[in-house]
């Protein structure tokens, strides 16, 4: 099992060592960061976060059983008067920590965090199409496809594609209610 906690600067170099490359960053982080993460990004990327009033909740994933970090999700864009907020920079850490179910413990903590702490209605994610284990993963949480964005980034020479997906409070408890 998982547990989120607030991403600290502690937390900084772990999260540096998991982006291995400026193709991986972009997809992790989009263009609000380059390559190689620095301690000066990471510093912007939490500030104003992790307040009773932030629009902005940054957290690290901790399994439980060894109480270590292994990996990383942010809700942003919290909208408090219209109920809504998006999941952002999604990722299970260290390459021998992926594939065994981690990511979908990340999803439903998130969840359970916009949807019963933050009395939120709607949350939203955007996942390029290459990335079916991780649309698998959003799937498998209830999260539906609700939008393609055909050649939404260029990265080099080549352009990538964006799947919006989006799941409603109703929608996540009647899933937790079916798997109890």
């Amino acid at each position: 099992m998982i547990r989120l906690e607030y991403f600290l600067e502690d937390d900084f170099q772990q999260l540096i060592d998991w982006i291995p490359s400026a193709e991986f960053s972009m997809q992790w982080g989009g263009p609000s960061f380059s390559y190689p993460l620095t301690y000066e990004q990471l510093q912007n990327y939490v500030t104003n976060a992790n307040t009773s009033e932030s629009i902005k909740y940054v957290f690290k994933a901790v399994d439980t059983i060894n109480n270590k970090a292994i990996g990383h999700i942010s809700l942003v864009n919290v909208d408090r008067a219209n109920g809504c907020a998006r999941i952002g920079r999604v990722l299970v850490g260290s390459t021998d920590t992926r594939g065994k179910g981690y990511g979908a413990q990340i999803i439903n903590a998130i969840l359970k965090f916009a949807f019963e702490e933050l009395k939120l209605h709607r949350v939203t994610l955007g996942v390029f199409d290459f990335n079916h284990s991780a649309i698998k993963c959003y799937e498998k949480a209830g999260f539906k496809k609700e939008d393609f964005l055909h050649d939404y980034r260029k990265i080099g020479d080549e352009y990538w594609s964006l799947i919006e997906m989006g799941i409603l409070k109703t929608e996540w408890e009647a899933k937790v209610d079916s798997n109890n």
